[in-house]
């Protein structure tokens, strides 16, 4: 099963600034106004390296850097390896709350050998790009988050108590949340930590992109006939499937641009499969999630008269779309969604999702209630959090979700923690 092992970690050194200012999110969620935000707020912060655009070549400008960092003592490697664990202190809809992951070196396993799972379809342009700046610069900027079970608590309780002693670092981001990091180095705590994992199978959550170029970056070291160093494996956060802290936020969809749109025509077409009910604008979220605990399937449906709870009426329907298919997947939100409505009535077909021609997402339902009311948009679709239990059965099946299926709160940081892998 799962083989980790202890690093010496890639850190900022106290020449390069407050961690609070070298730090940022995952990439692929920052826009250039916020890359150039970043940057002013001090120029050795991460996203220089994690996100280049300088230079005609920016891969290249990014390698430059990196090493010009090396060079003058801004990044340094921990002279002795272990294991770091991480702590992010957040608050959700006005409740605190906490998320304690394990920062370590995970083994690459290509996925049909059911050690490492993915859960979410990925875009290959994504990929091309994480690529070419992996073989640029030999490193992980920023860590794979995944997720795994510990039925017989034997896991986390040990990592819970190494935070007791004093944080290896500790800073808050500008979003407001508290990032700890604490690390192992006793050799035989090590030892037995690597050794329960390795009965473990990884469920990855956010860094599907990053642990497929991880492969393709190994694969082609091989492939030169290259020593391929620490590229065998990959950093990776692990966190407990069952862990409190652990919180998934619904992605919604709006579409836009649809050139003969008909609200009341898409009403007639969705009582096919679904009971439709009027619900309040404001109210719609609540409706939707009260539904769920009552064990219903509904989506939310945002149109410029209002809101409505769609009920599907049988599972049937899917099952008979998805015969192959198992039970988990075949009742994803995001599936009942896509083939049944967006795909069917729309014309919104996989190609078009991919794109976004006319969809996008948001987790903001108030945003997508806007935009429709406004008119910006032709209507918007309101779904229930994918729950982790769904998401390790459909990724233990062998299937994949399609993208924008989950959103895993908080993200990881990026650059308080890094791996040279050559």
């Amino acid at each position: 099963m799962a083989t980790i092992k202890a690093f010496g970690a890639l850190r900022f050194t106290p020449k390069a600034g407050p961690l609070d200012q070298l730090t940022c999110p995952p990439y692929d969620i920052i826009s250039e106004k916020e890359r150039e935000e970043y940057l002013a707020r001090n120029p050795y912060n991460i996203i220089r390296l994690e996100l280049p655009r300088e230079g005609q070549d920016p891969y290249q400008q990014a390698q430059a850097t990196f090493r010009e960092w090396m060079d003058q003592g801004i990044l340094a490697t921990d002279q002795t390896p272990g294991l770091y664990l991480y702590e992010e202190v957040f608050t959700v809809a006005g409740e605190q709350k906490s998320l304690l992951g394990l920062c370590c070196m995970v083994k690459l396993e290509e996925f049909e050998k059911g050690v490492v799972l993915p859960h979410e379809q990925t875009l290959s342009k994504a990929k091309t790009d994480r690529f070419n700046l992996m073989t640029a610069t030999g490193c992980n900027f920023s860590s794979v988050y995944s997720l795994y079970f510990d039925e017989e608590n034997q896991i986390f309780p040990r990592l819970e108590a190494a935070t007791k002693q004093q944080p290896l670092e500790e800073f808050q981001s500008a979003d407001g949340i508290t990032h700890r990091v604490w690390k192992i180095e006793d050799s035989a705590e090590i030892q037995t930590i690597c050794h329960l994992f390795a009965e473990k199978k990884l469920y990855i959550a956010d860094g599907h992109h990053r642990y497929e170029t991880a492969l393709n970056y190994r694969n082609s070291l091989m492939a030169q006939g290259r020593d391929i160093g620490q590229a065998d494996y990959v950093m990776m956060t692990l966190v407990h499937m069952e862990h409190p802290g652990l919180v998934v936020f619904p992605t919604h969809r709006v579409v836009h641009g649809l050139e003969r749109f008909d609200a009341q025509q898409l009403l007639k077409d969705c009582g096919e499969h679904f009971a439709v009910t009027p619900v309040a604008v404001g109210e719609l979220e609540e409706v939707m999630k009260q539904a769920e605990k009552a064990g219903e399937k509904v989506l939310g449906l945002c149109l410029p008269q209002g809101a409505y709870l769609l009920k599907l009426r049988s599972e049937e329907v899917m099952k008979q779309l998805l015969p192959h298919a198992s039970r988990a997947y075949q009742l994803l939100d995001v599936n009942v969604l896509h083939l049944l409505i967006l795909e069917r009535f729309l014309g919104i077909d996989k190609e078009n999702m991919a794109n976004q021609r006319n969809l996008y997402y948001t987790r903001d339902a108030a945003e997508a209630f806007a935009t429709v009311a406004q008119c910006k948009a032709n209507c918007a679709f309101l779904l229930n959090a994918t729950k982790v239990q769904e998401i390790a059965d459909v990724a233990a099946a062998g299937e994949k979700m399609p993208q924008k299926s989950t959103y895993f709160y908080p993200k990881l940081i990026t650059g308080h923690l890094m791996a040279k892998l050559l």
